[in-house]
């Protein structure tokens, strides 16, 4: 089983980043996983389409056509996603045979906040429900006062969010199973 990781934002120190990685390193053997990041993928234009779809957006979509499964941390910008992420997803989503329709998806979020990312995740879903994508409904893996729940060094050092992790990623792998087969 091969995952495709989604980091939704740019920001290197991102606590999304962090979650996302520890959610990577709690993988079972056999699964591979791979991080993508968003930064060269250009902002949609339909001028720039009409002349074909950037090598950038092709990889991406290449690399979510190939995958098993993808799981995609969310950051939570003004109760929604990032730009950055919704933009990848409208590039992703172009014809012919956008690549998200019927795979699985895991969603994972934090933020500095009492709500973790919950706003964000809603909107993923949205978004993700339009892509035909399958996203898991339960357990979620949402993060509140991220900026306490890492040491200096992004290991995660709360008990209550590694339980909360430690039944996420079994839940998601047979997810992803169930879904392919």
């Amino acid at each position: 089983m091969h995952i495709l990781a989604v980091q939704g934002s740019l920001r290197a120190g991102s606590n999304n980043r962090r979650l996302l990685k520890v959610v990577l390193d709690h993988l079972p053997v056999g699964v591979t996983a791979e991080l993508y990041e968003l930064h060269n993928i250009p902002l949609y234009d339909g001028d720039i389409e009409a002349k074909g779809l950037p090598d950038a957006v092709v990889e991406f979509r290449n690399k979510i056509h190939h995958a098993n499964g993808i799981l995609i941390a969310t950051p939570e910008y003004n109760y929604s996603i990032a730009g950055v992420l919704k933009n990848a997803l409208d590039w992703a989503s172009r014809p012919p045979q956008q690549p998200f329709a019927g795979k699985p998806v895991g969603i994972v979020s934090t933020s500095s906040g009492i709500y973790g990312g919950v706003r964000g995740q809603s909107h993923l879903r949205q978004v993700l429900q339009y892509l035909e994508a399958i996203a898991m409904p339960k357990p979620e893996l949402i993060v509140p006062q991220g900026q306490a729940k890492f040491d200096e060094a992004g290991k995660l050092i709360d008990e209550k969010t590694l339980k909360s992790l430690e039944n996420f990623v079994p839940a998601f792998v047979k997810w992803v199973e169930r879904l392919t087969g």
